[in-house]
């Protein structure tokens, strides 16, 4: 059975299930079920379908790969076993029965079976077989499997077994394999290829015949790689000129030389080393995980607290930056004094500070704006962000992180030019980010109630996706632990209830809404200037707290401390005492101590008595003997005053210079307008336009069932037409039709009055002649709309470049 027959004999919901798993066939959805099955067999697909195999599949894949009829041009690559001896005793097996055919599941099971380490070749063998016809790498029933086209030649070696003899020694002269047959199959029919292939499948005696040197050779290739590289591969080394250990093997054909200085181990030879086995030590079974069991209820408590405080230190983050922006670099990104001064702010390491700030600018929660040189702001989708329950935030936050491509962990390391890898870099994206993510955690959803160790992660994603393994690929998992634990997907190492509805596509929100804690609308106040906040405080109430007092201590309950500064800075963002008096009485479960009245009432008498404008900048008072101290006092030389009137000076310092320098020496100025204005300072003034936050959340499954139920039903449709598509009596065998513009014109409006489908020729925009069955609509500005039963959908075509048109009635 073909392919493409196949293919079409596959149900609507196996179809469904392969475009599912394999979303690259349909995008865009091919015109009928053979593109399908051509796009199927294509490189790329076939890699990325591989890529996504678990390692008991891909064995059993390349085992078939191995024992199949090769196609044309290629030989099978399994010969006879040699004899068994010593440890490896338990591991041979029968020679399967390899004779030119289709291959059964029988014989996978007999060289499968006799490769397991752990589990049994049933039901794992079904199972994979089906996971390989469901992605269309495998087709045919269990009495005659074979490979999908293409899959051969992506495998390359599969099982790290080398090319078949034929392939491995097509580079050398006939001369020269007639040569060799002739010295290790004297007397036997056919060309030199021929006859060395088929001596190959035998090569017990060749092997006896070299050194313990050779030998050893031969053991360091056997179970890959199958290659190596040694200096001067000669091709035309003869047995009985050959003298080194890998001249011996070059002139019996037990390595060819593919190169001046490559040399590879024919599949024949490799598998007589392995005692037919294609794989050794086979898991059917993944890897169990190890490590330390938890309480999962005291895990998902822990996970809450955790994604709490990220909400909290990413809403910290973003009032910070919109009272002090830092600025964008020339090569974008941010500065390394930046993130250690923002990591020394929020009280976190640096590395959790580069999440942080990652999280809010994937999220679409800060954004580069601000002047000419660039600021990093807050958006306007902050102010959206920050009013929405705790729950709902972090859940916003953690989707993001899911899926974005980019990798805050690669902040401090260098790029391939030794050049530091800033913060909110643009080289921070790895493609690979998201699905390495979504496998870790999926990991860890399959222990509920463990933290497994990180070697036991890694064992068990190389296990799952072992085409998959690389250096880069365990940094990005060793991140995505580290992060998931920070975010609070995780705690104590194992996966939250809100960090499984998180992985599975559900609403992770409404499971951590019940964990989280209820914020309270009180703080008690202490005669020492403090404030103790029992428990977290709701979000207008903290920002009010964070203006009007300073942060002195983090943890089950924070404590706020009330100063001289951290009233002028509310004073100065437009509050007056009355309404700080007010606040507290409101807010406060106990009474406000005295201190803290008088305290407030004495910054606010003092507030704003001094004026500081701009001249290059001036300083008014309505106390002229104020204005006396000022000038009298020797710290304020630097600013070079003058006095201009009993209530002016004038200063050539900037009034932000001006006013900074006056609270250092004790006074508390206001800064005023060119209007003689008091100016306010709002800490959220300052906002930027950014764009929403760039993520698409893809089902569990991998395309959403409607999409691919309308793919299914446009492939059918296409593939009917493909299907009924006649060529006219009239036109030549094989060509398109062809004729002339007024014929092909009148042709159309023709079958534009009476409604019927008509063949065209069309040269598409490369210049390729095809050929479309259409029902032509309606024909205006140069243009022939029509329904293209070829591709099932309404398309508008250039008239210029349709070639002719023939009726199929």
């Amino acid at each position: 059975m073909e392919f493409t027959e196949w293919i079409r004999g596959r149900t609507d919901e196996q179809l469904r299930a392969l475009v599912s798993a394999r979303p690259e066939l349909i995008t865009p959805v091919p015109a009928h079920l053979e593109g399908l099955a051509v796009r199927a067999g294509s490189p790329s697909a076939i890699g990325r379908a591989l890529d996504r195999l678990n390692r008991f599949t891909l064995a059993v894949l390349e085992t078939l790969a191995v024992v199949e009829t090769p196609a044309a041009g290629e030989t099978r690559a399994v010969g006879e076993t040699r004899p068994a001896a010593g440890a490896q005793a338990e591991k041979r097996v029968e020679k399967p029965d390899v004779r030119p055919g289709p291959v059964t599941k029988a014989a996978l099971r007999a060289l499968v079976g006799g490769a397991l380490a752990a589990g049994k070749p049933e039901p794992a063998l079904s199972a994979a077989l089906d996971h390989l016809r469901d992605l269309a790498l495998v087709y045919g029933p269990d009495s005659a499997l074979a490979l999908a086209p293409g899959v051969r030649k992506v495998l390359d070696d599969p099982a790290g077994l080398g090319p078949p003899a034929v392939e491995a020694f097509r580079h050398h002269a006939p001369e020269q394999l007639a040569e060799m047959a002739d010295d290790i199959a004297p007397g036997t029919a056919g060309s030199g290829k021929e006859r060395l292939a088929a001596a190959l499948t035998r090569p017990g005696k060749l092997i006896e015949e070299v050194s313990p040197e050779a030998r050893a050779a031969l053991d360091q290739l056997t179970w890959g790689p199958p290659t190596g590289r040694v200096p001067n591969a000669r091709r035309e080394v003869r047995v009985a000129s050959a003298r080194s250990p890998i001249d011996q093997l070059l002139a019996r054909g037990l390595l060819a030389a593919t190169g001046e200085e490559s040399v590879a181990l024919p599949r024949e030879v490799g598998l007589y080393l392995r005692n037919g086995l294609v794989h050794r030590d086979l898991y059917a079974v993944p890897p169990a995980l190890e490590g330390a069991a938890r309480d999962q209820r005291l895990a998902d408590r822990t996970a809450a607290g955790q994604a709490f405080t990220f909400v909290r230190t990413v809403e910290d983050l973003c009032e910070r930056w919109s009272a002090e922006p830092p600025g964008v670099l020339r090569t974008g990104g941010l500065g390394v004094r930046d993130l250690k001064r923002t990591a020394t702010e929020l009280d976190v390491p640096e590395w959790a500070a580069a999440l942080i700030v990652e999280v809010a600018h994937a999220a679409g929660l800060i954004a580069a704006g601000g002047n000419v040189d660039g600021e990093w702001l807050p958006t306007t989708g902050y102010d959206l962000w920050r009013v929405r329950p705790t729950a709902d935030r972090w859940a916003a936050l953690a989707v993001t992180w899911l899926h974005t491509d980019r990798v805050p962990g690669l902040v401090g390391e260098r790029d391939d030019r030794d050049r530091p890898l800033n913060a909110l870099h643009t080289e921070l994206r790895r493609s690979s980010a998201p699905g390495v993510r979504s496998a870790a955690l999926g990991v860890l959803a399959s222990a509920p109630g463990l933290a497994p160790t990180r070697e036991s992660v890694f064992d068990r994603l190389a296990w799952e996706q072992p085409r998959r393994r690389g250096p880069l690929r365990e940094q990005l998992t060793e991140f995505a632990l580290r992060e998931a634990e920070q975010i609070g997907v995780t705690g104590l190492g194992v996966l939250s209830g809100h960090g499984r509805a998180l992985l599975s596509g559900e609403d992770p929100a409404s499971v951590l809404a019940p964990l989280l804690p209820e914020p309270v609308d009180h703080v008690l106040l202490q005669a020492d200037l403090t404030a103790v906040a029992p428990g977290p405080l709701t979000s207008e109430l903290s920002r009010w707290m964070t203006l009007a007092a300073d942060v002195e201590s983090k943890g089950g309950a924070t404590v706020y401390r009330f100063g001289e500064g951290s009233v002028r800075r509310a004073l100065d963002a437009g509050q007056g005492a009355e309404e700080l008096l007010a606040m507290l009485e409101r807010h406060s479960a106990t009474p406000v101590p005295q201190a803290l009245s008088y305290l407030i009432a004495d910054v606010a008498r003092r507030h704003g008595r001094i004026r500081v404008g701009t001249a290059s900048a001036y300083i008014r008072c309505d106390d002229p003997a104020l204005l006396d101290q000022i000038t009298a006092d020797r710290r304020s030389a630097a600013l070079r005053l003058r006095r201009l009137a009993p209530t002016v000076i004038a200063s050539r310092s900037s009034r932000a210079a001006l006013v900074d320098a006056l609270r250092a020496m004790g006074y508390a100025p206001v800064a005023e307008s060119l209007d003689g204005d008091v100016i306010i300072s709002e800490l959220d003034r300052k906002r930027t336009e950014g764009l929403p936050p760039a993520r698409s959340v893809p089902s569990p499954n991998g395309l959403d069932a409607e999409v691919t139920a309308a793919a299914v039903r446009a492939l059918r449709a296409g593939d009917a037409a493909h299907l009924t598509r006649r060529e006219p009596a009239d036109a030549p065998s094989g060509q398109i039709p062809r004729g002339p513009a007024t014929a092909t014109i009148s042709a159309l409006q023709d079958a534009i009055r009476q409604g019927v489908r008509v063949w065209i020729g069309y040269l598409d925009s490369q210049g390729n002649a095809t050929s479309r069955i259409l029902e032509p609509a309606r024909m205006e500005g140069g243009y022939l709309t029509a329904y293209d039963e070829t591709r099932a959908a309404v398309h508008r075509f250039a008239l210029h470049r349709i070639t002719g048109v023939a009726d199929l009635s």
